[in-house]
């Protein structure tokens, strides 16, 4: 009785191996949950993008205003060069000029800070533009 009871546990466990190595990795693949559905990655896509954007038009804003041309013209920068440059930017990098650029419109409106202070500001970012691409 005992040897009846070995074998079939041994028949089990063997059916049960065939099953697992037969049954392709794709069907249990599909079958399980994915943990991030592709309409979260598209409106994540999407977000992404519009950010961007938002903050490409926030420096060619800021660049393209007179203050803007007149120091850069000033400091011998081509503002072409700095505009094409803003392109190649990371989105992190572009973030974090968008938000400085913002940073300094603010201040300047509000009176915080002068046209010196503006000059310096524009000065240093377009720089700061053109040796991350440099880098690159």
């Amino acid at each position: 009785m005992r040897t009846t009871a070995l074998r079939f546990a041994r028949s089990f466990v063997g059916a049960m191996l065939v099953v697992v190595f037969l049954v392709p990795q794709d069907v249990v693949a599909q079958a399980a949950q994915h943990v991030v559905s592709p309409a979260d990655l598209g409106k994540a896509a999407v977000d992404a993008s519009q950010a961007r954007e938002k903050n490409l038009e926030t420096l060619n804003q800021f660049l393209s205003s007179d203050k803007a041309q007149e120091a850069l013209q000033s400091a011998n920068i081509d503002p072409q060069q700095v505009k094409k440059a803003v392109a190649g930017l990371s989105d992190e990098e572009l973030a974090q000029l968008a938000q400085r650029a913002n940073k300094a419109q603010a201040d300047f409106a509000a009176g915080n800070m002068d046209n010196r202070d503006l000059l310096i500001i524009l000065v240093a970012i377009a720089a700061l533009i053109l040796i991350i691409v440099a880098v690159r």
